[in-house]
């Protein structure tokens, strides 16, 4: 491992995965290539608590059926999610009987539970991982900012958590996308305090991690298709690519962030999508697909996390924050 990266030798690759998307995101671009759209974002549960971790176990399983195995053909499960002590990932994994990995990065989780299978797989740990993560609009909201009932105004810095779910079947062999290095980033605060505006706290992990990534490998961002970030939404996209072209590196060509991309452009989107599931939803269905159609070669694929809890911004503490990046090659 060197200037945070580490190279995946042995190439693990994407060889099946699934999504949901809720009734909201099923009406952008990416809900024609989620596999299960909700008509009701309840998923037929009597909380949303119980929806998310439905969807969590939906998409869990869904890629192992994708990829024509059973429960006991997986080695392991690398899941988490943004809610008190990751309940929806581990209330999912009660039901499998496999082994579990825990983790939280926030909205970050989804390249940070695609890092540690692939790390696991390329290893030799074990043959076949889950990556998963996901998250529920409603859920959130309670959690981090105002119960719903309360109809509080949203300031127009503010993005909407994705109700969405994601889950990647790492494994040694097969046909899919090949995981070919992950860099594991660092705890960066800018100082930012609004918990409104994930966007500014999160944008410079994420330059922080990219700057960090071709630095080290000595590559080019035109070596990419895409270089894609989690949630930074239209603002964060901005500070970022002015964060990193003061440090010489432009990403104006072939930047996307899933935050923008992951709803219609309409005036109360705001800064667009956040969440766990945002980036976990749009790599799961539209970018797999537009790899797997060889449309896209070559992606780096950047998630990003803001690591605050509401004792923390209820204490004042600034936004610690962070970002984690996979390669993917077809």
């Amino acid at each position: 491992m060197q200037h945070q990266t580490i190279v995946f030798r042995n190439r693990p690759r994407i060889v099946a995965v699934s999504s949901v998307a809720g009734t909201k995101e099923s009406e952008g671009v990416i809900g024609r290539y989620a596999e299960t759209v909700l008509s009701d974002d309840m998923f037929g549960e009597s909380t949303y608590e119980k929806a998310e971790c439905k969807m969590l176990s939906h998409v869990i399983d869904g890629a192992i059926k994708n990829a024509n195995l059973r429960r006991a053909d997986v080695d392991m499960i690398v899941s988490g999610d943004l809610l008190n002590q990751i309940i929806s990932a581990s209330f999912a994994a009660r039901d499998f009987s496999v082994p579990f990995l825990g983790v939280y990065g926030a909205c970050s989780t989804m390249a940070e539970s695609l890092a540690v299978a692939a790390a696991l797989v390329d290893g030799g740990y074990c043959r076949r991982a889950v990556a998963a993560t996901g998250s529920h609009f409603a859920s959130a909201e309670r959690q981090y900012r105002y119960p719903l009932e309360l109809g509080t105004t949203r300031p127009p810095q503010s993005q909407w958590t994705v109700t969405g779910a994601g889950a990647s079947l790492v494994a040694a062999e097969g046909d899919g996308v090949q995981i070919t290095s992950a860099t594991l980033g660092k705890v960066v605060d800018f100082g930012v305090t609004d918990v409104n505006n994930m966007g500014a706290a999160m944008a410079p992990a994420a330059a922080d991690t990219i700057l960090t990534y071709f630095r080290g490998t000595r590559k080019e961002p035109e070596e990419f298709d895409l270089i894609v970030t989690g949630d930074l939404g239209a603002l964060g996209s901005r500070l970022l690519k002015d964060l990193t072209w003061e440090k010489g590196l432009d990403l104006s060509q072939n930047h996307v962030d899933c935050g923008e991309i992951v709803y219609n452009v309409v005036e109360d989107e705001f800064q667009g999508g956040s969440g766990a599931g945002c980036s976990a939803l749009v790599l799961n269905s539209y970018l797999h697909a537009k790899m797997m159609a060889g449309s896209l070669k070559k992606i780096l694929f950047v998630a990003t996390g803001a690591l605050l809890s509401t004792t923390s911004a209820g204490q004042g503490e600034s936004i610690p924050c962070i970002a984690h990046a996979v390669t993917l090659e077809r």
